[in-house]
This record gives structure tokens, sequence and C-alpha cells, in this order.
């Protein structure tokens, strides 16, 4: 993760951001439970002491990104850091409470519980849509393809997937997801960036570069 307090993209919060709750206590209480000090939290975490300083006493809302490179100092979870506990969430989703979230031209569905330092979801990609944007964010991403064929772009390396095929990267790694065919693709889809379906850190189309 950058050294910056506020990664690309990140500069102010988002609707996603707005809405989480109060984590200052968790942080602090995390923090001092891994035995570390404010300066060496911050310094594993790319933060400056100041700013961590700010999250704690709830000065600050942390962003996502901020949230997830926290839980991996401290050996815990996103969730935890947001005050959930695991035995309160149902460790089963019923396809009749998969509503779809439609942003962007993709369909998402959500086939994980919320809190999660995963996140799963079944994704449509039709033909044509996003194909020259390229994502970069921390984390790692596993896909599945269930129906249709996708084009992954990583880096400069374009990979042709078809029913059945799965690909597992890092997410700092650019990255272009595309369907190559017109009835587009459907995948099963899993990253470990804390976010919401329709959120996403994009650095747009790549001058004179195609997908």
């Amino acid at each position: 993760m950058s050294s910056s307090e506020n990664p690309p993209g990140h500069g102010a919060p988002g609707p996603a951001e707005a809405a989480l709750p109060a984590v200052a206590p968790q942080l602090r209480a995390l923090r001092r439970q891994a035995a570390l000090t404010l300066e060496s939290a911050a310094r594993a975490a790319g933060l400056s002491p100041a700013h961590l300083s700010r999250l704690e006493t709830g000065q600050r809302q942390p962003s996502l990104p901020m949230l997830l490179a926290l839980a991996r100092v401290y050996g815990t979870t996103v969730g935890e850091l947001l005050g959930e506990r695991v035995p309160d969430r149902d460790a089963v989703v019923r396809a009749a409470d998969m509503e779809p979230t439609a942003a962007g031209g993709w369909t998402y569905w959500q086939a994980g519980v919320s809190g999660r330092a995963m996140q799963a979801l079944r994704v449509h990609v039709p033909y044509g849509s996003q194909g020259d944007i390229v994502r970069v964010h921390p984390g790692e991403e596993w896909l599945h393809v269930l129906k249709g064929r996708l084009r992954l772009r990583l880096g400069d390396t374009i990979h042709r997937l078809a029913p059945g095929d799965s690909a597992h990267f890092d997410s700092l790694t650019p990255h272009r997801i595309a369907a190559e065919d017109d009835g587009g693709v459907e995948l099963l889809f899993v990253h470990t960036l804390l976010q919401s379906p329709t959120a996403t850190l994009c650095l747009g189309p790549t001058p004179g570069v195609t997908p």
C-alpha cells in the first residue's frame, strides 16, 4: 500500500466509506492487543503516526483500503475492525436473497455475507462493457468462468478463459475484464478488499492501448 495517507481515488470519502460505523475504539484496542506502538503500526500500514492517531480518536474515518491494511497488520479481519462478530452473521446465502445490483453495465449478486475480509459475488459482464477500464487496488482476486468466454488482461498479458477456467492474481497488477461473446460472460468472483459491489478503484482508459 502507498505511504500516502489518502490512496489514489480515495481523497474524499465515497458513499461506502461514509456509511462505515465508528471504528476508533476497535482500532486502538486491537493495536494494543497486537502489542504494537502507534509508530510501528502506522509504518506497517503505510500511514503516518499522526493519521493513525486521528483514526483511533475518531477525528477521521478510515478508507476501506486503510481498513484492509490495518486488519493485516493486527492479524484480524475487517469485520472485527468494524465491530462485527462472526456468530452474529448467517453463514449461508440463499439464492432467493441474492438481489441484483447494476453498475457500469455489469450486474452483481452478493454470493457471500457482508463484513468479511473477502467478498464473494456472482457477476454478469455484458459484451462491450467496461473493457477499457483498468483496475488497480490492494488485495487478491479469484474468478471462475461459469458461462461464456472471458478476456482477462493482467499487465501486458492477455488471457482468454472458457467455462470452467479460473484465475487468481494480485489486485495491484493492472487488470481488465471483458466478455468475448455477444451474450456476455458470467463469473464467480472473490476479492479480499472489503467494499460495496459498485465501488472500485479505476484508473480509466489507457490511451493508445487496446484491451
